[in-house]
């Protein structure tokens, strides 16, 4: 978690690499369908960890290439695309969040929605937020929902509406968890945004934990340290 360096405000900066940043463009300019997917592995939209005056992001994210998304966000409007819906993994918790052309303007034109579905089992028991949940959500109003437990997005479509249930569980650590819907939200290709339909409280979950996100960050470190290790050793091996 760090402030925006020259580096990573680079314009040439780009995390698709620029063959295939043209092909999602050139896929997206010749579209017809009721609804773009983007399904991709890290953070979309814009997450500031720190606060407007000294704000701070993941580097491993979108965040870390501001540059390269905003080509495909001006990209999106320039095409009055707003039906672009990104799906997203990678940070072992429940997101969900309006995409804007500019994330600093709440009057942005608003071109899709994010969906961030949690990890199965990975990060334990997890929590319905964390420490730092209420600050995070209000530095970064276009996020609409957060959720620490584990479980997964159910994903439900028509022509005019795209539905994500966050399924989730209570523990995961032993068995006899019962699944249920934390929360709901549709996006309609209305500017309207992200609407929340319906939320519920998970029995026997934990509340709150004493977690933030730089805890995450460290122990993806150490998981991935850990994988670097245990391959080595099968090369000396």
């Amino acid at each position: 978690m760090q402030p925006h360096t020259p580096d990573s405000l680079d314009p040439a900066r780009t995390l698709l690499g620029k063959e295939q940043e043209q092909w999602v463009e050139s896929n997206l300019s010749r579209s017809n369908v009721h609804w773009n997917v983007l399904a991709q592995q890290v953070f979309f939209a814009q997450r500031n960890f720190g606060t407007i005056a000294s704000p701070k992001f993941s580097m491993d994210a979108w965040d870390g290439y501001p540059a390269a998304r905003q080509r495909l966000a001006d990209f999106a409007a320039s095409n009055n695309i707003g039906n672009l819906i990104v799906l997203t993994g990678d940070v072992h918790a429940s997101w969900a969040s309006n995409i804007l052309t500019d994330y600093n303007d709440p009057n942005a034109k608003l071109i899709g929605a994010e969906f961030v579905g949690t990890s199965i089992t990975s990060g334990g028991n997890g929590s319905d937020v964390r420490a730092d949940t209420e600050k995070t959500l209000a530095e970064n109003p276009h996020i609409k929902f957060f959720n620490n437990y584990r479980g997964y997005v159910r994903c439900r479509v028509t022509a005019e509406q795209w539905r994500a249930d966050y399924r989730v569980l209570p523990f995961v650590t032993e068995p006899g968890a019962d699944i249920s819907t934390r929360a709901s939200f549709v996006f309609e290709k209305d500017q309207a945004g992200l609407k929340q339909v319906s939320a519920s409280a998970v029995p026997q979950g934990a509340g709150i934990s004493s977690e933030v996100e730089e805890d995450r960050h460290r122990a993806h470190t150490r998981a991935h340290e850990k994988q670097l290790k245990k391959q080595r050793e099968k090369v000396l091996h």
